[in-house]
């Protein structure tokens, strides 16, 4: 079975940092993509990022230069490190996987494996 698990949610101020994890089991590592979403209340759910197991990244334009994808394999575990949050940041983030080329390479991949979300608030 496949399992994704968030953690690292938390409070912080304008301008503050947190890093988030997520535990990834039941996919092989060096073939999976791994992306992160976000969704605030009352609004649509938006991509934040992804990273491949080679290094190709994609970044959603609010939080380019701000956020990094990154993963250890060896862990199983991938990170979004964000840095300088703003309000607008505040929503449950969510981690998405799936193994293949496609789905890091595609925009619009619709991804099959998601974790529960872990809540970052800034404020």
């Amino acid at each position: 079975h496949v399992q994704l698990v968030e953690s690292g949610g938390g409070s912080v101020q304008p301008g503050g940092s947190l890093r988030l994890s997520c535990e990834v089991s039941g996919l092989l590592m060096s073939t999976t993509c791994i992306a992160w979403f976000r969704q605030a209340p009352g609004k649509e759910r938006e991509e934040v990022g992804r990273r491949s197991p080679g290094g190709y990244q994609l970044y959603n334009n609010k939080v380019r230069g701000r956020f990094t994808v990154t993963r250890d394999d060896d862990k199983r575990t991938a990170y979004l490190e964000m840095e300088n949050l703003k309000p607008e940041d505040t929503a449950v983030y969510y981690c998405a996987a799936d193994v293949g080329i496609t789905p890091c390479k595609d925009r619009s991949y619709q991804f099959t494996h998601w974790g529960r979300g872990t809540q970052v608030t800034v404020s």
